[in-house]
């Protein structure tokens, strides 16, 4: 069999020849880079073969960065005509699609999802593999920025390994506990098809005091005109707005949303499907957001409900740690801008309370508030109020976002710290620009021209601060996940995490800034410990010597919920 590994410096890849021994048997030995189509088509057989791949590069990933950053815009690679790498559809960790043989060549895909390239459907085979690793290891060297895109493609990489590894350890959770929540939020069990009793009794108070006997609470089109026909003037039927509402119909409308979004996201029919054997095994898409910020593919891998983090409950002999990046994206503001007074201001402490502290605003709310309407172009209320004050006492930060946003509505393209690039907007933006500056545009088109230019700002005036936290929350991950496996087996019961994490602390539960360990309780402290230098490294990693913080809440204790509320 042969492996290819992409050289750690800057080269062609080096062909392997291990000599028909399995794919899990070459993992056991050096320490190559596995370079493979996909990580999810090839990472979750080595781990049922219980090997754990220490690092690994990821063709399709790294494809669709430098296919479209502007630091490689030059390259063949992204100047090249549209090919089956374009087009080639990621594979969820966890997902359905069967995993190649063990005792196949690592670049025999088959049977492998075929892609379609321009001239038809093109197998990713061997030599398909080969070619585009030399071309991306040509864009990167040619690049403005070799070693931060490198950086980058390292660390999307180490963020599928890390995926694949959560889906196969999995959360640990309490089925029976999670019914326990179910039957006390919402009755007991219904027939399928029907209501919860709860939300029934619920949906009849709502149709009385709208007098409006047919109506389908679930319908949001059907409840507006109700409410409206009662001479409510409604506009939406989103939660912060009717909560401004006077009418006996709001109070049993609001408990009957809420009790909705538990029913059918995390439902009985949610726990059957997803809980088995004492785990959930969320299904991650690594990159999902054109930011960089993962998506998920289905289970709601992306929020744990506050109602069922109880539910949430580590092994006998087992603890979770769980951490929290506090400020991630206000704090990778401040590194990216390098801005002096922001960067003191969160210094040790928490960063909105030490704009309180030095004056520059009255209240934590107020601190924050602003700051979201900087990264986000919050133009109205407290957020309008407080900007001025940030932008006087932070001209660096604001001065980045503002120039981001101006670039954006301008049709170009932003890039973050390590080399991701905004996509430009599509043709019907550029016609609506188009039409609004001709001779015999109307006050409609100018309008729709404006607000779709504030729209692209907004995006690009955001993209670039979400988009360097993801590559920072990316870089902890990887720290985490070295730092994790370094530290061994724990003493104490072994737990039910499958191998090759039996006994070891293990990454389960990833959220943006939040990171979720299953580990012995034994090693709970150095977890902790672990987590907090990790992120520091990481802080360190893509802003040098720029005294910039990246602090960690960390929680301790047996249950998800506990952990989250400090321990």
């Amino acid at each position: 069999m042969h492996v290819v590994v992409a050289a750690s410096s800057p080269g062609p890849a080096t062909a392997v020849d291990v000599g028909g021994v399995t794919a899990a048997e070459a993992a056991r030995g050096e320490r190559p880079r596995w370079t493979w189509a996909d990580t999810n088509l090839w990472y979750p057989g080595l781990l049922r073969a219980g090997v754990r791949v220490d690092r690994c590069h990821d063709l399709r990933l790294a494809h669709r960065v430098l296919r479209t950053s502007a630091w490689t815009a030059g390259s063949p690679l992204a100047q090249g005509p549209s090919s089956s790498w374009d087009t080639l559809q990621p594979v969820p960790a966890g997902g359905t699609q069967p995993p190649p043989d063990d005792d196949g060549t690592l670049f025999d895909l088959d049977p492998a999802p075929r892609a379609s390239g321009a001239g038809g459907e093109t197998t990713l085979d061997g030599p398909a593999c080969r070619t585009e690793l030399h071309a991306q290891l040509d864009a990167v060297a040619t690049s403005q920025a070799p070693g931060r895109l490198r950086l980058l493609l390292a660390a999307e990489a180490a963020g599928a390994l890390a995926a694949a590894e959560m889906h196969r350890a999995g959360v640990p959770w309490d089925a029976d506990r999670h019914d326990e929540v179910l039957r006390d939020q919402l009755g007991s069990r219904p027939p399928l098809g029907a209501r919860p009793e709860r939300m029934e009794r619920l949906a009849t108070q709502v149709r009385d005091a709208l007098d409006a006997p047919t109506l389908n609470p679930d319908s949001l089109p059907d409840v507006l005109r109700a409410l409206r026909r009662t001479g409510l003037a409604v506009t939406s039927t989103r939660s912060w707005e009717l909560q401004q509402v006077d009418h006996p119909a709001i109070e049993p409308l609001l408990a009957y949303k809420k009790l909705s979004r538990l029913f059918s996201a995390n439902g009985w029919a949610w726990l059957d499907a997803w809980v088995q054997d004492g785990r959930f095994r969320p299904e991650y898409v690594v990159g999902g957001v054109v930011t960089g910020r993962w998506g998920s593919s289905g289970g709601g891998a992306l929020q744990v409900p506050k109602q069922l983090r109880d539910a949430v409950r580590s092994d006998p002999g087992w603890v979770f740690v769980v951490a929290d990046a506090a400020q991630l994206e206000p704090r990778v503001l401040t590194g990216l801008a390098h801005d002096d007074r922001m960067a003191e201001a969160g210094r040790g402490t928490d960063l909105y309370q030490g704009m309180v502290d030095t004056g520059v605003v009255d209240s934590r709310a107020h601190a924050k508030v602003g700051m979201l309407g900087a990264m986000y172009g919050g133009t109205t209320g407290a957020s309008a109020a407080v900007l001025p004050r940030l932008a006087r006492a932070f001209p660096q930060a604001l001065a980045l976002v503002e120039d981001a946003a101006r670039t954006g509505e301008r049709g170009d393209v932003v890039t973050t710290l390590l080399g991701r690039t905004s996509p430009r907007p599509g043709a019907s933006w550029h016609e609506t620009q188009v039409l609004a500056q001709s001779d015999d545009a109307d006050a409609g088109a100018e309008s729709k021209a404006r607000a779709q230019t504030r729209a692209w700002g907004r995006f690009t005036r955001n993209f670039v601060v979400q988009g360097t936290a993801a590559e920072w929350a990316l870089c902890w991950i990887a720290e985490v996940r070295r730092r994790l496996w370094a530290l061994g087996v724990g003493d104490g019961p072994p737990g039910l995490a499958p191998a090759p994490f039996t006994g070891r602390p293990h990454l389960v539960y990833f959220l943006h800034d939040e990171l979720v360990v299953h580990t012995p309780a034994a090693l709970a402290d150095a977890v902790a410990a672990e987590v907090r230098e990790a992120a520091a490294a990481s802080g360190r990693l893509l802003f040098g010597d720029y005294p910039v913080d990246f602090p960690v809440s960390v929680g301790v204790a047996g249950s998800y919920g506990e952990a989250k509320d400090g321990g």
